[in-house]
């Protein structure tokens, strides 16, 4: 068996997906299935269509090739580049977009190609990452692109906390919407898309609260961990241990806790700082940096502590463990959504779907 490896239980994947969904339904709002923390893994995705996501979207265009043979309509989230926009009309269904400069670059490739590419336009709601800040230039922008061949103009849409960390509510996004209304209103047409952001507006929906005119989400960390990311609560009925990352020990010795001579500084250009504890019970398994964060990697067994590591090891305290491990011994950690992402994208762990 290869070590390290993460762990897919695809099972609780579509129980959590047809949780959420369940929710969202209940307030009249689809949800697009983020397959960005698991790299557009195929299989992985067909957990996501089988749980009753409505699209299929990803920040990469790689990714979304990936998943070229599902018939689900595809989002590119992250906004293209203008030297992209060729894949783009072929690969993605739908992007989200606020430069006009781009836009009128994937309408010449989708004249080209025969195509008609959607376009969701972002809006910025004060969380600083991409979109229009300013609604006049988002008139502007819209009367522009509706003048476009090969482009339709499918929506509106909003990035909250991903950035600013700022907090989606009933105002902000009801700002989304009557934006939404007036570029209706202004150029006679119907927009079929106001989506309201990410796995952080779920805690509106977990209060019962309906988000009147939101109509679509953008969800990745609600359906991996059953987490709304607003407040980091869990969502009821749900598994947080979809994805588990398994290492292997390769060294224990009983060490002290304080390094012996003058401190400089690490691989990494820190001078780190240590508490002397005495001789502890020092384990190292083989994972490092170079694959995770270690602030993202949560341990099973609580009586190990991390005490830090380099690019290919990760040093651990065995002491209080009532585990008598031994070399060959494996441990086990849950991840947070960075951890996942960091160790999926990493092709020295090994992936292992159950």
């Amino acid at each position: 068996m290869y070590y390290p490896k993460i762990q897919i239980d695809l099972k609780k994947l579509e129980h959590n997906v047809k949780t959420i969904i369940d929710l969202c339904k209940k307030k009249d709002i689809e949800v697009a299935g983020v397959t960005k923390v698991f790299c557009g893994h195929p299989e992985i995705a067909k957990a996501y269509i089988d749980g009753g996501v409505s699209y299929l979207a990803d920040s990469r265009i790689e990714n979304l090739i990936k998943l070229k043979d599902y018939k689900l309509p595809k989002i590119l989230l992250r906004l293209p580049m203008i030297s992209e926009v060729e894949k783009v009309v072929e690969y993605a269904d739908i992007s989200l977009n606020s430069e006009i400069e781009t836009i009128k670059e994937l309408s010449r490739a989708s004249v080209e190609k025969g195509k008609i590419h959607k376009i969701i336009l972002m809006v910025d709601l004060g969380d600083l990452r991409e979109g229009y800040f300013d609604e006049y230039e988002l008139y502007k922008g819209s009367e522009e692109i509706l003048k476009l061949e090969g482009i339709e103009l499918l929506g509106l849409g909003t990035n909250l906390t991903c950035y600013g960390g700022v907090i989606p509510s009933q105002k902000n996004l009801r700002r989304l919407v009557e934006m939404g209304k007036t570029i209706e209103e202004r150029y006679n047409i119907k927009l079929n898309i106001i989506s309201g952001g990410n796995s952080s507006s779920l805690h509106l929906l977990l209060k019962d609260n309906k988000i009147e005119g939101i109509n679509m989400l953008r969800l990745g960390e609600s359906l991996v961990l059953g987490l709304e990311t607003a407040y980091g609560n869990r969502i009821e009925n749900t598994y947080d241990d979809v994805f588990q990352l398994e290492v292997e020990i390769i060294e224990i010795k009983e060490k002290p806790s304080l390094p012996t001579g003058e401190i400089g500084r690490d691989a990494f250009g820190k001078v780190p700082s240590f508490e002397d504890k005495g001789i502890r019970k020092r384990m190292i398994v083989a994972i490092g940096k170079q694959d995770v964060d270690f602030d993202t990697v949560i341990l099973q067994d609580a009586g190990v502590t991390i005490l830090g590591g380099s690019s290919d090891h990760l040093i651990l305290d065995g002491t209080d463990s009532e585990v008598d491990y031994k070399v060959g011994d494996k441990l086990w950690f849950k991840l947070s959504y960075g951890g996942i992402l960091s160790i999926m994208t990493s092709e020295y762990v090994k992936k292992e779907i159950i």
